[in-house]
């Protein structure tokens, strides 16, 4: 299979199960990609998230908070 063929996973996001304050993350070396998703699915989930770039156990990722 070539990279042409292969495809983005649709991400779900667990923003209705999630209370404020809490927080997830994604490993990801896309991290402009990512963020991007989160924002929209944040929006679709009509929750407010804020996202940043970090590593967690010497992986790069994104970790989201909620926020509302």
């Amino acid at each position: 299979m070539s990279q042409d063929q292969l495809q983005e996973p649709e991400w779900i996001f667990p923003f209705d199960h999630m209370d404020l304050g809490e927080s997830f993350f994604i490993p990801t070396l896309e991290t402009a990609t990512m963020l991007y998703a989160v924002e929209c699915g944040a929006k679709r989930a009509k929750v407010k998230v804020k996202a940043y770039i970090t590593t967690k156990d010497n992986h790069l990722g994104v970790r989201v908070w909620r926020i509302s």
